[in-house]
Order: C-alpha cells, then structure tokens, then sequence
C-alpha cells in the first residue's frame, strides 16, 4: 500500500510549478479575486517559523503565497493538502492555530484553503473556533474533497487544467491499489492524455513526474509502459521520453539510496545504460 509519503513530494512539486492553476481548479472563486498577471510569491521561510512553533501532527503539503487582489491590495493564501490523509480530529484546529500564528506573527490577514484526499467519505472539516462567555472566535475555511471527483472522471479527462489530470491520478491510484493491470490500463490513458492537451516538454515531464510516483508499477509492467511511450512519441514525432527517462532513472536510484537499497541504485545505473545502447545500437543480445 501506498504511504503518504509517496504523495508529498509529487503533489509539493505540482502545486509550487503550477500553482495559479492549482488555485484555479479547486478554489475558482478565490482565483477569480487574484491578480494573477502581478505574480505571486511564496513565503517559505514565514510558514516555516510557524509550523515550527506550532506543529500540531503530521503535514504532507503546506505552502504559503503572498498573491495581488484585483482590488488592488495583496493577501496572504495558506494552502494545506491534507494528502492521502486519514480522518483527524486536530485537522481543524491545526488549520485555525496556523490562521491565527500568521496572522499574530505578521499582521497580516491569512485565507486558509484545505484539499482533502483521504478517503473517508463523510469527514469534511471546514470550521473550528470556540465561544465563551460571550466571546466568540471562529474560523470557516474552504475545504475541497478530491473523493467528490470520482463520479466526474469524465469531466475531468476533458478538462484542459493539469490538476484535472493530477485528480484523476491520485483517484485511479487508490482505485487500483488490488489491480496492476488496472492501472496500468489506467496509466497508459493518462500518458497519452499528456501528449494530446498540447503542453510544453518541460510540462509534460513535470505531469509524468507526477502521475509515475503516484501510480507506481511492478517492474513488468513497468517496462511494457516505457515501450508504449516510444511507440507513441515516433508516431507524434515527440522526443520527451528522453529527459522523462532520465528522470525516471534519477529518482529511481535516488529513492532505492534514500532506503539504504545500493541494490536499487545499481539496477536503476545498469537499466539506463541498457535503454541507450539500445537506442544507439538496436537490440542487444542476451
């Protein structure tokens, strides 16, 4: 089974390069209030010393923006994705102390937006706060349940936003954990969805990056993907699967290195040589 972990990174990368969009897709009325064409900024260091301060349980992706309104003025947007989560109690409160630090350590007013994608299907925390004798304190915050999207993937395969595909992705995985074939099926459509939608090489590669460390595979399967892939970019004349390969084979060794596996890294070094010989040379003998 998938662990949070294998979510964080993949999800952290995809909403730092694409994060207009990311607004856009799950929080269209916010976005419709941003000014998009005055750019944004993230404040990593400022969310840092607040988490810091005040951690309150596991995070899987949080980030801090500071974007323009179309009224002129500028905002502080806190996102937190509560990846491939689990039912919390505290999650509430950890979005209203969050508020509250950077709104007490900045003076700044911060808007709080949460993405749910666990998979309990009643569990939908949007507000915490506290009254007591006669004062009140409450914080309501937008919350977006990626579960919801299950009975629109059709939508979503037509829709051109890359957290479309991102949504799908994430729901195809938990809906093939018991099925390889499934998602292997499942992953091959999502690959040609990437070189139909008419993105740059550098998106493309950023989305596979994305949809090959949620969607993970066995090492047959594996193979018989990457083969499809070839396949499909002589036919649309697409020379990307080199710089995804490449970034394919460093995360692969980086991963089996991160987990003490030389192993790992050895296989993954002996399977990059073996596709560039092939590519330069044609089949190689056993």
């Amino acid at each position: 089974m998938d662990s949070p972990d294998d979510y964080d990174s993949p999800w952290k990368e995809a909403v730092e390069s694409y994060f207009p969009e990311f607004i856009e897709f799950y929080f269209p009325e916010a976005s419709q209030q941003i000014d998009w064409t005055r750019g944004h900024v993230f404040l990593d260091q400022e969310l840092r010393a607040v988490v810091q301060d005040a951690e309150l349980g596991k995070r899987f992706v949080d980030k801090l923006a500071k974007v323009a309104l179309r009224d002129g003025s500028e905002r502080w947007v806190y996102v937190h994705l509560e990846v491939q989560g689990s039912a919390q109690a505290e999650f509430a409160e950890r979005m209203f102390v969050y508020n509250y630090r950077l709104y007490d350590r900045y003076r700044q007013p911060v808007a709080s937006l949460a993405v749910l994608a666990d998979t309990t299907a009643n569990w939908r925390p949007n507000h915490f706060g506290f009254a007591v004798l006669g004062c009140e304190h409450e914080l309501r915050f937008p919350a977006v349940k990626l579960l919801d999207y299950a009975t629109h993937q059709d939508q979503l395969y037509t829709n051109p936003n890359p957290f479309a595909l991102v949504t799908l992705a994430h729901l195809l995985t938990q809906a093939t954990r018991q099925d390889m074939n499934a998602r292997f099926a499942a992953k091959w459509k999502l690959v040609q969805l990437l070189y139909q939608r008419g993105w740059d090489k550098q998106q493309v590669i950023d989305l596979f990056s994305v949809l090959d460390w949620m969607m993970r595979l066995p090492e047959q399967l594996k193979r018989s993907l990457w083969h499809n892939i070839e396949v499909l970019e002589e036919q649309e004349k697409m020379r990307y699967v080199t710089s995804v390969e490449q970034l394919y084979s460093e995360k692969w060794m980086q991963q089996g290195m991160q987990r003490g596996l030389m192993q790992g890294r050895a296989e993954g070094e002996a399977y990059a040589l073996r596709r560039l010989l092939q590519k330069r040379f044609g089949p190689l003998s056993e």
